[in-house]
């Protein structure tokens, strides 16, 4: 099945004309998924304060097959950046933690680089642009919105 981010950050099943669900054989999903799913944080990160009722639990996310694989982790730690600051800092480690969701790309001989640029375009918005080395010699290249996720 194909996904599609949404303006919004969230994802969506594609969809043709008939309505019926789409389906792809590419790199593009497996980008999506793995970039804009929650990968489970670190003992030693430091987790976005919550805004809202209080203080809460310590939420380290992530999918519940990863207490299984501590190898073979899914998804991001872009969700930590939830509540930075628009900095150069930040989008530096914007770029790390997307490398090091791509990496298993690299491990399972999908790709043989990942080139991550990552720039601000709007108030709370990072647009990233993801270029994938692939065996052949050929590249593909997408790009990857984090609206809506970041603060100021």
């Amino acid at each position: 099945m194909k996904l599609i981010p949404m303006a919004d950050g969230g994802i969506d099943l594609a969809r043709n004309d008939a309505g019926q669900l789409v389906a792809e054989k590419g790199l593009e999903t497996a980008v999506i998924i793995s970039l804009l799913t929650d990968r489970r944080a670190d003992v030693d990160d430091a987790l976005p304060v919550p805004t809202k009722n209080g203080p809460v639990p310590p939420d380290r996310r992530g999918w519940a097959g990863d207490a299984f694989d501590q190898q073979q982790r899914i998804g991001s730690r872009l969700w930590l950046l939830e509540r930075e600051k628009q900095t150069e800092e930040t989008r530096q480690r914007a770029i790390f933690y997307a490398r090091e969701a791509l990496e298993w790309m690299v491990e399972d001989g999908h790709v043989i680089t990942i080139d991550v640029e990552a720039q601000w375009s709007s108030r709370g918005r990072l647009d990233m642009l993801i270029r994938l080395g692939l065996p052949d010699g050929g590249y593909f290249e997408t790009t990857v919105q984090a609206g809506g996720v970041y603060a100021i």
